[in-house]
């Protein structure tokens, strides 16, 4: 007899109320697979005759798409899109049906989440024909499973993996172990058929995936679908990917006929920018291969809280908390009587530590009530207020250029600068004239 964790699959000969290895406060389950009969030699292939069909890949007929893929998909591949509810999986994925029909390919979307007339009403508001695209509502995975290797379509779409299940397990679908076990079957599959396998993920409130961490190291592909609902700005960004690049994205808006591709995010985040305006600078960001230009903005206001509020949207808060301290201790910006507002406009989301700088200069031009105009900014500050280069800044360079963004503030010649300097140029310094 054996006790399996339900997260990650830990196995144990004894029963224990938590798991030793990933430390989950759920008590081991009994392990009923367990079972002593020999097992068969697993068969092995030669590395020459396993590249026949290595990069086997096919186009959905979606740049974006294709981009963030590496070049669209890959035959036998499992691909998990995650994202927030009502950000536009669902029709996302639906769109990319509608592609590879109007190509001649077929598609299989297993929905347990909407019976097949649901699905197909939207279809109709989006203008797919869906002449080969078929829908089947069941939340049994052993049944899609069935159906999948017997029509053995171009691509399999499960919508969602929290809702279908396993019969043999106990539990509603949606559990670790129901979850797991459903990718698993599905996984093995895409690997033994060559259908690519779409899933599709729902995240928790911190805004990770649900379920078993395990998941995301099952599938090929991870994918976050981000969005702004204020502005329709979605943003599709591949966190993982077996078969292609990394940290890459693709921009689309919501519109009354679905997603729409975004071939130029800069035009498009800077179209209403107001440079005359205190606390905004222009950060180039760097996603993948693409550089992107986003305006960061700050708000500086007095407070007579005890605790004043720091707002922040789209950023790191520790970094900007952090950039803030080096404000407050080496540029002699003081900030602890004043709420601090900072937001990257458009929904976008920044990870690149080079945003410091931009930050550093909207939160001093806002906290002094001085426009800086046509201004960009980028570079890593440090704790003792240097300013560091930054990867990829011929990329940077070029995007800014495209937009006619000519004044810069940034190290050059790989020689970090002070923050002080960075004020300076600026005209940012504590005690300027007329403040």
């Amino acid at each position: 007899m054996a006790f399996r964790c339900e997260s990650c699959g830990h196995k144990s000969p004894k029963w224990m109320g938590f798991c030793p290895q990933c430390g989950n406060d759920l008590p081991l389950i009994e392990d009923s697979s367990t079972t002593t009969r020999k097992q068969k030699p697993a068969t092995a292939v030669a590395l020459e005759d396993a590249r026949d069909n290595v990069g086997d890949r096919f186009i959905t007929g979606w740049g974006e798409i294709d981009r963030v893929l590496g070049g669209g998909l890959v035959t036998g591949s499992v691909l998990l899109l995650g994202g927030e509810p009502g950000v536009g999986k669902s029709t996302l994925l639906l769109q990319v049906a509608g592609f590879i029909a109007e190509r001649d390919g077929s598609v299989l979307v297993a929905s347990a989440e909407e019976s097949a007339h649901q699905v197909a009403m939207r279809a109709q508001r989006l203008g797919i024909d869906g002449g080969s695209i078929r829908l089947v509502s069941d939340d049994d995975t052993d049944a899609i499973v069935a159906l999948t290797a017997e029509e053995r379509p171009d691509l399999l779409v499960v919508d969602s993996i929290q809702t279908v299940g396993v019969g043999e397990l106990s539990g509603a679908p949606g559990g670790v172990a129901q979850v797991r076990e459903s990718a698993a079957r599905l996984v093995r599959l895409a690997k033994t058929t060559g259908v690519p396998v779409v899933l599709v993920g729902h995240v928790t409130k911190e805004g990770g995936l649900a379920g078993p961490k395990l998941l995301e190291h099952m599938v090929d592909v991870v994918l976050y679908l981000e969005g702004d609902p204020d502005r329709g700005f979605r943003v599709l960004r591949s966190m993982k990917n077996r078969f292609g690049p990394t940290h890459v994205s693709g921009m689309f808006d919501m519109q009354s006929e679905g997603l729409v591709e975004v071939d130029d995010p800069s035009k498009v985040f800077l179209s209403g920018w107001e440079s005359e305006v205190a606390g905004t600078v222009v950060f180039p960001a760097v996603e993948g291969r693409r550089a992107v230009l986003v305006e960061i903005q700050a708000l500086v206001t007095e407070t007579n809280l005890a605790q004043p509020r720091r707002s922040i949207r789209g950023l790191d808060p520790t970094r900007v908390n952090q950039v803030i301290a080096v404000l407050d201790r080496h540029a002699g910006l003081k900030l602890y009587q004043h709420e601090v507002y900072v937001n990257v406009v458009g929904g976008w989301r920044i990870s690149d530590p080079g945003c410091d700088l931009a930050v550093a200069l909207a939160i001093a031009s806002s906290r002094q009530d001085h426009a800086l105009g046509r201004l960009a900014a980028y570079g890593e500050v440090g704790l003792a207020g240097e300013v560091r280069g930054i990867p990829f800044e011929a990329r940077r360079k070029e995007e800014l250029d495209r937009m006619g963004v000519t004044r810069r503030i940034a190290p050059g010649g790989g020689e970090p600068m002070r923050l002080n300097e960075a004020l300076a140029q600026a005209d940012l310094m504590p005690g300027r004239p007329g403040k």
